[in-house]
């Protein structure tokens, strides 16, 4: 909905908590606002069990922190940490309330400052990328944040129509609307390697909403900058810039706001899939049975990265991934999808070692009777873990390693978990049984989960 969310939570113990995917959220330029209860201030100098420096945990997640000293500061400060969260391409403000703030009188209701627009590009900057998108094949429009919007897509479709040049999305991409329709991009890819591939020939690099591409960690013997050699990169938009307006902007300075977007993606669903499982088969099975307006929350880590190319003519839809790497982010994001957009169904995607960290979140779908279907990829491992310890050159980790990535010793039964916490849900075997599931999921409303048994 692009509004800022807001969470409340108890004391430091209760904001170290959230602190994972407030860092997920920070990273992927999502506003929140947090409210964080306090001791009263008076209290705080007897340093009982829930005493911790609030301030201190909130900066590093934060990107404005005030504490109320009083009950008539509350208001002006919560219009404040409003604002905040406004900012773009959206802030973490964190607003913490000490307990007598609850009791004391008020003065009334503040109201909300007008929040900043984001910096447009200077004509410099827009003939700067015109000039460098005119070398056609050999340019790149590398995007992220807003630019991967509908919009920005049909905008970057006409500047490759017009100039010839490739359209990537940067790696780390908070939410892509994708489907028939729309222009189709490719996310950079995790693996260095495969996306030197990708990023190969680009002597000119355009970034919109995006920074310069890099690699995910540091490895050995890897670059960690992943334009190639000799490439020239432009910044037209910032991260807290303004993509659409750059985008306009760079449309209209070369003459593209008439052109037919390059690459529309055509109405078409792949065949539905049977058999054995597959990487591209799970694929298949999405693109198949998603419904037009999904929300699809994609952690499903090593399992899904190659499932776009199935899902570009699916109906339209969205597609929310991680931007700040910290596991445990899917089922949590599907909860605030569903809320969010109660009239759509939600597409989990999570790999068993992430389902893990915030399982608990079937409840509140439950509870709420969220649109939501939760696949897990229960592969019994930290599968990514292995190709990371093959990165460092730890390719044959021996029997206590192997021992501590794997989660079979005992099997987890989600299904089971899921019922117990309020969610009906089943196995899947095979293709024949998930696409099954799939159609079930998608054509009942209410919360279900799918256990992928890989």
């Amino acid at each position: 909905t692009d509004r800022p969310a807001s969470t409340l939570l108890h004391l430091g113990p209760g904001l170290a908590n959230a602190a994972a995917n407030l860092h997920n959220a920070k990273k992927a330029g999502s506003g929140i606002v947090n409210i964080v209860g306090e001791h009263a201030l008076y209290h705080i100098k007897y340093d009982t069990p829930l005493t911790a420096d609030i301030e201190g945990i909130a900066r590093p997640f934060s990107h404005w922190v005030k504490t109320s000293p009083t009950s008539k500061t509350v208001a002006g400060d919560g219009a404040l940490a409003i604002q905040a969260a406004r900012v773009a391409p959206g802030q973490i403000a964190t607003l913490i309330l000490p307990a007598d703030t609850a009791w004391g009188e008020a003065d009334g209701v503040a109201d909300t400052p007008d929040t900043p627009a984001p910096p447009r590009p200077s004509s410099e900057a827009v003939v700067t990328a015109a000039k460098a998108l005119r070398h056609g094949k050999s340019a790149m429009l590398f995007l992220g944040g807003r630019a991967l919007r509908a919009r920005g897509l049909e905008l970057a479709g006409k500047i490759a129509a017009k100039t010839g040049c490739t359209v990537q999305a940067a790696g780390g991409t908070a939410r892509i609307e994708r489907g028939a329709g729309r222009v189709p991009v490719l996310r950079l890819h995790f693996v260095v390697e495969t996306a030197q591939a990708q990023l190969k020939g680009t002597e000119h690099m355009v970034l919109v909403g995006a920074k310069p591409p890099a690699a995910f960690f540091a490895y050995p013997g890897k670059p960690s900058l992943l334009t190639p050699e000799g490439c020239e990169t432009t910044t037209l938009c910032p991260v807290d810039g303004d993509p659409l307006a750059s985008l306009e902007a760079l449309a209209a300075e070369l003459g593209a706001l008439n052109e037919k977007p390059a690459g529309v993606a055509q109405a078409g669903r792949p065949e539905r899939p049977s058999g054995k499982f597959t990487l591209e088969g799970l694929g298949q099975a999405l693109g198949a049975t998603m419904p037009e307006g999904a929300i699809v929350v994609d952690e499903s880590v090593t399992t899904g990265r190659g499932f776009f190319p199935y899902s570009a003519g699916a109906p339209p839809h969205d597609w929310l991934n991680n931007m700040g790497g910290s596991i445990g982010f899917g089922t949590p994001v599907a909860v605030g999808a569903a809320v969010a957009c109660p009239n759509r169904k939600v597409i989990a995607m999570i790999g068993d070692g992430s389902a893990m960290y915030t399982f608990q979140s079937l409840w509140t779908m439950a509870r709420e009777n969220l649109d939501v279907c939760v696949m897990i990829f229960s592969n019994r491992s930290y599968k990514i873990l292995y190709s990371q310890l093959a990165d460092v050159g730890a390719a044959s980790p021996g029997p206590r390693a192997i021992d501590m990535l794997t989660l079979d010793r005992p099997a987890i039964d989600f299904t089971t978990m899921s019922k117990g916490l309020g969610v009906p849900g089943g196995q899947a075997h095979d293709l024949d049984e998930l696409t099954k599931q799939l159609d079930y999921a998608m054509a009942h409303r209410g919360p279900y989960l799918i256990d992928v048994v890989m």
